[in-house]
């Protein structure tokens, strides 16, 4: 793969570090630009990959599109004829408004990537476009999945992405903050609270992914009868936190198919 990188920010700077650190691209199989110079010299310097001054100037059989998706029609309209893939997570962006504004013959695959993956802890969808095919798929599995999850879903499923692994983690950091307030209130240093907070959030979820035992069971099995745990899940079935975190992924996917409609 030769891929050209346009949009140099943190998401794409994160994709390309985390597929070069797993093998599967080297730095001189990557070009990147940016129409901030200092976004530019950060993406090399943090991937060792070149950068050109102008899209035009990409020698690429794959283009990953990172800009903001206000700005992305005119980044695409920059890209030759050729058969070649683009691989879009500019947020809200569907296959067809991405073809669209592409000549015939190019690829398209959507992508919608969360942040965790600036660690290597993404979660990520992608579908694939009217005329992509099964390379192109592999194409977007092997640079989502060098920094996490990437699994393959209809488009029609993109906005509920959106609303439970895109906006997701902020409702996670919410969750811990409040935890460690919690801890603080109950008479823990604040720094200690945040960090224990933060690791039983990573802790629990690598049991779910590991075990694969559905998280019920695992609730049961911290519940013992008349216990601490499960003075805790009463107080919070009572204040609604369940209903609370389904009403939340769903106002978001909302959110994503009314952008999405603008």
């Amino acid at each position: 793969m030769k891929l050209g990188v346009i949009g140099c920010g943190k998401m794409g700077s994160a994709l390309v570090e985390g597929a070069i650190r797993s093998g599967a691209l080297a730095a001189d199989q990557v070009t990147g630009c940016d129409p901030q110079p200092e976004a530019a010299r950060a993406f090399a310097a943090a991937t060792g990959a070149h950068v050109v001054d102008t899209i035009g100037a990409m020698d690429a059989d794959t283009y990953l599109l990172c800009t903001k998706p206000q700005h992305a029609e005119a980044a695409l309209g920059w890209l030759p004829e050729g058969n070649f893939r683009v691989i879009s997570v500019a947020a809200g962006l569907t296959t067809a408004w991405l073809e669209a504004r592409v000549h015939p013959g190019v690829r398209v695959v959507r992508c919608m990537p969360n942040t965790p993956a600036l660690v290597g802890k993404g979660a990520a969808a992608f579908c694939l476009g009217k005329a992509a095919n099964s390379t192109d798929a592999e194409a977007a599995r092997l640079l989502l999945g060098s920094v996490g999850l990437a699994v393959e879903l209809p488009e029609s499923l993109m906005d509920a992405v959106t609303g439970l692994s895109g906006s997701g983690p902020a409702f996670v950091y919410v969750m811990i903050e409040a935890m460690a307030d919690g801890g603080v209130l109950s008479g823990l240093p604040r720094a200690e609270a945040l960090k224990l907070a933060a690791q039983t959030v990573l802790g629990a979820a690598a049991m779910v992914l590991e075990t694969g035992i559905h998280p019920g069971a695992l609730k049961d099995m911290v519940a013992s009868p008349g216990g601490t745990t499960i003075a805790g899940l009463a107080e919070l079935e009572k204040h609604g936190m369940r209903s609370a975190f389904i009403e939340a992924v769903h106002a978001a996917a909302r959110r994503s198919a009314e952008l999405g409609g603008a």
